[in-house]
């Protein structure tokens, strides 16, 4: 093997384990109150924080849907922020979310349709209720362990 050889499968496995790192990691430093905070470009951040919003105003249709037990509202609501929702998401974004993060909030989404068919499937508002209590067990972890920063 000549060193030209050698130094390209360096490179390469160099490229590689920079890029499993930061697809683990992202781009995250320490924050003053204890979280760890994910850096994004501003536009990011507004982008992360909107589906957040997003999320909360699904939360409230699927309560207004439980209050007057309408599953199609509960469906309607859910299925408004499942996977279908996350599908569009830059890989440049994703690669500076640690994989905790990342895997947090795609539990999330799955949550959403799952908790849309079991609305569609005809459950009741306790056990609606129940599985949305769950997700949003996942939401508080969230916001107690990241913080969103933009950089500068």
């Amino acid at each position: 093997m000549n060193k030209l050889t050698l130094a390209a499968i360096v490179l390469w496995l160099v490229t590689i384990a920079v890029f499993g790192w930061f697809f683990v990691h992202g781009n995250t430093r320490s924050s003053a109150d204890g979280r760890t905070a994910v850096v994004l470009a501003p536009l990011e951040r507004d982008l992360i924080l909107g589906e957040m919003r997003g999320l909360l105003g699904a939360v409230q249709g699927i309560m207004e849907g439980l209050e007057k037990n309408d599953n199609v509202r509960v469906a309607q609501a859910a299925r408004a922020v499942g996977m279908a929702s996350a599908v569009d998401v830059n890989p440049a974004l994703m690669a500076k979310l640690p994989v905790e993060f990342k895997s947090l909030g795609m539990s999330v989404h799955h949550d959403m349709d799952d908790l849309a068919a079991a609305a569609e499937a005809g459950k009741t508002s306790q056990e609606l209720l129940g599985s949305l209590g769950q997700t949003l067990s996942k939401c508080v972890a969230c916001h107690a362990s990241w913080q969103l920063q933009a950089a500068q």
